[in-house]
């Protein structure tokens, strides 16, 4: 079976911003959301993926865009959205970037 492509970019808009995924043979679109809290951190505090998107592997697509920024840009992550507490925790290699609630 084919990969399915997928296209996640960055939606920033001011305070608050969004991860969005795009797949190829969909119209619907997975999402992360972030709130800024000061200039060095960004609260994770939603993820979504649309039913008929699930099981693809889309939402961790989309926590690893979020902690590829992290890295480049230099802030830490609150993980208050369940789904990326977990990976958090399925990932100790990123404890450096998640901040304290």
């Amino acid at each position: 079976m084919a990969e399915t492509a997928v296209t996640i970019s960055r939606e920033n808009q001011g305070q608050r911003g969004r991860y969005v995924a795009q797949v190829a043979d969909s119209e619907a679109e997975a999402e992360l959301t972030w709130q800024a809290r000061g200039d060095d951190v960004r609260v994770a505090d939603h993820t979504f993926t649309p039913p008929e998107l699930r099981g693809r592997g889309i939402a961790k697509e989309l926590v690893q865009a979020l902690i590829a920024d992290a890295r480049e840009e230099g802030f830490r992550i609150v993980p208050a959205c369940s789904y990326v507490a977990q990976a958090f925790r399925d990932h100790p290699e990123w404890s450096e970037l998640k901040a304290a609630n």
